[in-house]
């Protein structure tokens, strides 16, 4: 005689089928979550990148502007008649550098340089005006100042020159009073959400009878 049901095959008992789908849904789980996970470092990795660039971008336009910044007049102190070639304040800066042909006409231009809005939707903008004859030319349709930070919690400007005759370097100030003359030293601090900005510290030229030496 045939052996019964022992020689049949046997199938899944109920506990074999439940534990098979308690191990498939711990992988499913396992797997979503390892995605999502790369996921968020991927976008915080590209966040961190996006950050980085628009860092370098605006902080090397401000730096090529003010290491660009000329010694010319953009206008006369309505008090002494004293030429204006730097006008530094807390929350605005303006000096005269030249600007590409490919950004306007060319030549010296007053850069004007303010901080607007309230934190933490702080903007660092900038204004270009032609410059002739130690005039600031005004245009028959002024353009807007075009941004060049926005989402700051923070902007701060600050200025440095020499506090004696003996070229010994004096503390940073918020305001620059010496209006005839250009500091020796400019700093521009921003801070956004994700931290501060790494300082921009540049110097500006000086005129060739300018003493240069620097004591600290």
């Amino acid at each position: 005689m045939r052996a019964p049901a022992a020689s049949r095959e046997r199938g899944f008992t109920l506990i074999e089928v439940l534990l098979a789908t308690v191990l498939l849904v711990a992988g499913l789980t396992l797997a979503f979550a390892t995605l999502r996970s790369a996921n968020t470092i991927s976008q915080r990795g590209e966040a961190m990148a996006a950050r980085g660039e628009r860092m370098r971008a605006v902080q090397g336009f401000l730096r090529r502007s003010l290491t660009g910044a000329l010694p010319l007049a953009m206008g006369r102190n309505p008090e002494n008649q004293r030429p204006l070639r730097f006008i530094g304040e807390p929350g605005r800066m303006r000096f005269v550098a030249d600007v590409p042909d490919y950004l306007g006409r060319g030549g010296p231009y007053l850069h004007d340089l303010s901080v607007d809005g309230e934190a933490p939707k702080l903007r660092l903008q900038i204004v270009l005006a032609q410059v002739q004859s130690a005039q600031t030319l005004s245009e028959p349709r002024p353009l807007p100042p075009e941004p060049l930070a926005d989402e700051l919690l923070e902007v701060r400007f600050a200025y440095r020159g020499r506090q004696d005759a003996f070229g010994t370097l004096g503390d940073w100030q918020p305001q620059w009073d010496a209006s005839d003359r250009m500091p020796l030293l400019v700093r521009i601090d921003l801070r956004d959400a994700k931290g501060a900005w790494p300082p921009l510290v540049v110097a500006l030229p000086q005129a060739p009878n300018a003493r240069t030496e620097i004591q600290l």
